[in-house]
C-alpha cells in the first residue's frame, strides 16, 4: 500500500500509525514522496515506510541524489539515527543492513525523462519504474488523452527501455477498472498501482441510473 504525500493530504506526523496499521495487517508501507529531497526521504523511511516512490524524475542524476538520501552510509549519505524504522534503537544492528537499500521506484511523468531513459535505467539500486499517466500525457499537452497516439507511442517507448534493461514497469491504473487493469497486464506491466482509495469509494457510491 503507497501512502501518497504528494497529491494526498496526509501530514508528516500521520506516517508512523499509518505505517504500524499496514504493518499489522501484514502489508508493506511504500511513500509516494511530495519531492525527492533529502528530507523527504529521510523522514518518510524514519516513519517506518518500506521504501518511495519518487515523482516526477526526470535524469539519472537526479535519481542517484534520490538513491543516495535514501540509503544510509556507506551505500548512500542519509542521516542515521534512532527512529520508529528501527525501533527507536532496539533493531539499530538489523535496520542498518536494511537502510543500505530500500526500495526505490522512479515516477516516469514527463517526456524529458523519456529522453534519458537509458541512464535513468542504469542506476544502480532501482527497482521499478511507474508511469504517471495525468502529468506524463500533460507534458505533451494531452492532458488526459489516454488513447493519443502520441500518448501510447510515449508509454511503449517507456515499457521497451525498461524491458531491454530488464526493470519492472508499471503503470497507475487510476479508474476502477478491473479491464484496463488486465489489459496492461497483458501488455507487460509488472508494477501496477490500482486506483486510489477516495476513487474506489467515489466509485462506489454512484447509483446507477434506471
Amino acid at each position: 500500500m503507497t501512502i501518497d504525500l504528494e497529491h494526498g493530504s496526509i501530514a508528516l506526523h500521520q506516517l508512523p500509525d499509518l505505517c504500524r496499521a499496514l504493518e499489522l495487517g501484514g502489508t508493506l508501507p511504500l511513500a509516494r514522496l511530495a519531492q525527492g529531497l533529502a528530507k523527504d526521504c529521510k523522514q518518510a523511511l524514519d516513519a517506518g515506510v518500506g521504501g518511495v516512490i519518487a515523482p516526477m524524475v526526470e535524469s539519472a542524476d537526479q535519481l542517484s541524489t534520490i538513491r543516495d538520501a535514501c540509503r544510509w552510509p556507506p551505500a548512500g549519505n542519509r542521516g542515521v539515527g534512532f527512529s520508529r524504522a528501527n525501533l527507536f534503537g532496539r533493531h539499530f544492528d538489523k535496520y542498518a543492513l536494511e537502510a543500505q537499500a530500500p526500495l526505490l521506484i522512479a515516477m516516469i511523468e514527463h517526456y524529458r525523462a523519456v529522453e534519458d531513459l537509458t541512464g535513468i535505467l542504469s542506476i544502480d539500486g532501482l527497482d521499478a519504474i511507474l508511469v504517471g499517466p495525468y502529468d506524463l500525457s500533460a507534458s505533451i499537452r494531452r492532458t488526459g488523452e489516454f488513447d493519443h497516439p502520441e500518448f501510447e507511442s510515449l508509454v511503449n517507448r517507456i515499457k521497451e527501455a525498461c524491458t531491454r534493461a530488464g526493470v519492472a514497469c508499471g503503470m497507475h491504473v487510476v479508474a476502477p477498472s478491473p479491464e484496463e487493469l488486465r489489459r496492461r497486464q497483458a501488455a507487460g506491466f509488472r508494477f501496477l498501482a490500482y486506483s486510489i482509495d477516495s476513487v474506489f469509494l467515489n466509485h462506489g457510491a454512484v447509483r446507477p441510473q434506471l
